[in-house]
């Protein structure tokens, strides 16, 4: 069923912000070497980070510090963070926000002084979020294109990565199983580095952030392929997704944190503010507190018009508003809302995965051949990411893992044979709902299943009995798209064919999710469980680590503050 093989020394599944930093340095460090970037979509044109609107988190002012970034993104995250990852993040984050400016080409927010403007991000104790406008994210992605497409890097556009395909010994990898969208037919790509670098997208919830086409796929082909991953119960809600009413995409989509790092307050449905009697920083608590707060509200009965919350700008003044966050007032306007003079109904939203496959400094995994970064790898953000931390792990990250495949490179020169039966059993799998009969063309109540069952039971608000329905539910829906039949007459952007494809993936990671926050039985960051509402002591934290579906709690290493210490020197 393969009709076609292709050879690349290294091979990048993903175009956001760690593969294509990767592309670009590992071309730098070995430009006689084959790169290719696969992508699901269209290169520059998707994928999480091109949606960013806050900014990168970078310790660049006076009176800011790498440690004072460090102890912030260890304490948001709950003394959950591999320190050695994090130490890695706050560091490299000041070479990669020179080499975006200097080198790529990017032009971020200046102060009057020329100096590069930084703003205010909940969670931090520090103003040191990067932007441009509240479009950071596209001014990034731009860049990071313009600088692959002007080199000899190969592209695979329009091509799902289906499988990671072992060698034929099982003791690394060969390649990655794909299908060509545009035909339908399979490819098999063999390389000597694999870097997962798809992103995350939990858009297994009712409401959430990334683009319909984010569907965990690198997190569920590392899950198949036996890879540990770490964290994963760790899923964070943004609180303020726009809520604009079912018959738009646009509810879900996020209304950045900056609005209430400037000083935008929350409002519930009888228009009063509600945020100080659920924490002392008020709405620039970190998301998980907020999302919290916001849920408890909703849950009270009093609600905006369509089920949620407001968000109100205008005692900051319109024009202050419209000048600072152009580009959310235009989303809100396209939606009948003012967010300059008015206010904004919004609702916690499905954001990002703090959890993913367990990596070393150098992004290698523990499958020799496959490297991870960005949203696909679980370490740096431990129970809470802090709003501009993610584009700066997937930049730092990605840079990581370009430097370090070229590396392997010099060591590991040969390209492996693959296991060819397992290549025909992803193709088997993949064919599953053109073999069941009679055809049917409405996953829609398949899909709706799976965000009542997430949004319900392993949402922001979770307990031991709705985990366990939920894994029960999941494995039923997962039997459900088994049985599911599509007509496969003709495979060319088979549109209900990847849906199929995306509900699986998600399923499969939903199931982890679950099984991840039913072993972690207490409360902390992005996870509360209303039947274990504490915090275990800080001194024995420990993550979570599941392989297939075996949970294990590990201990967290301190390898450089412990909890009730700091790496700041003025500190009392």
């Amino acid at each position: 069923m393969v009709t076609s093989r292709i050879d690349t020394d290294i091979l990048i599944l993903g175009s956001g912000g760690a593969g294509l930093f990767a592309a670009l340095h590992a071309h730098q460090a070995a430009p006689e070497r084959s790169i290719t970037v696969a992508v699901k979509g269209l290169l520059g044109k998707c994928g999480c980070t091109r949606m960013v609107q806050g900014g990168y988190n970078v310790a660049l002012a006076k009176g800011d510090s790498i440690e004072r970034h460090f102890m912030d993104t260890i304490e948001g995250g709950k003394w959950l963070p591999d320190q050695d990852l994090a130490w890695q993040l706050v560091t490299l984050a000041v070479e990669r926000i020179r080499e975006l400016e200097n080198e790529l080409g990017c032009f971020f927010d200046r102060n009057p002084d020329g100096s590069i403007h930084q703003k205010a991000f909940a969670g931090q104790t520090f103003d040191r979020t990067v932007h441009k406008g509240d479009l950071t994210g596209i001014e990034i992605i731009n860049r990071l294109a313009e600088q692959v497409w002007a080199r000899d890097i190969a592209r695979l556009e329009e091509h799902r990565a289906v499988e990671l395909i072992r060698t034929r010994d099982g003791t690394a990898l060969s390649g990655v199983l794909f299908v060509d969208m545009r035909t339908g037919e399979y490819v098999f790509v063999r390389a000597k580095a694999v870097l997962l670098a798809t992103g995350g997208g939990p858009t297994m919830y009712k409401y959430h952030t990334p683009s319909g086409d984010k569907s965990c796929d690198g997190l569920a082909m590392a899950w198949r392929a036996g890879l540990p991953l770490r964290d994963m119960e760790m899923v964070q809600f943004h609180p303020t997704g726009l809520l604009a009413g079912a018959h738009t995409r646009m509810t879900g989509t996020v209304l950045e944190e900056g609005l209430r790092g400037a000083g935008g307050y929350l409002l519930n449905g009888a228009k009063e503010r509600f945020m100080t009697r659920y924490d002392p920083k008020a709405e620039r608590a970190t998301r998980d507190i907020v999302s919290r707060a916001m849920l408890s509200e909703i849950r009270k009965g009093e609600t905006s018009p369509h089920g949620g919350l407001y968000i109100s700008m205008a005692h900051l003044g319109p024009d202050r508003v419209r000048r600072e966050f152009k580009g959310m007032v235009e989303r809100c306007a396209d939606c009948g809302f003012d967010l300059a003079g008015g206010l904004v109904e919004v609702v916690p939203t499905a954001h990002y995965m703090m959890g993913g496959v367990e990596f070393a400094a150098d992004c290698r995994t523990e499958l020799p051949g496959l490297f991870v970064a960005g949203e696909d790898s679980g370490g740096v953000h431990g129970a809470n990411r802090l709003g501009g931390n993610g584009v700066a792990n997937s930049t730092v990250f990605g840079a990581v893992a370009g430097d370090s495949m070229a590396a392997w490179l010099r060591r590991e020169g040969a390209l492996r044979e693959p296991d060819n039966a397992a290549i025909e059993s992803a193709v088997a799998t993949c064919e599953t709902p053109f073999k069941n009969r009679p055809a049917k063309s409405n996953l829609e109540p398949l899909r709706d299943k799976l965000f009542e069952t997430m949004w319900e039971r392993v949402g922001i608000l979770r307990d031991g009995a709705g985990l366990e329905q939920a894994l029960r539910e999941l494995g039923s829906l997962n039997d459900e798209l088994d049985r599911f039949a599509l007509d496969g007459t003709n495979r060319a952007f088979n549109l209900g064919w990847h849906d199929w494809m995306n509900l699986k993936n998600l399923a499969a990671v939903s199931r982890v999710i679950a099984a991840a926050a039913i072993v972690r039985q207490d409360s902390r960051g992005a996870h509360f469980r209303s039947d274990f509402p504490e915090t275990g002591p800080l001194d024995e934290s420990a993550f979570t680590s599941i392989r297939f579906d075996e949970v294990a709690m590990r201990p967290v290493k301190f390898t450089r503050v412990r909890p009730g210490q700091t790496l700041l020197k003025d500190a009392a």
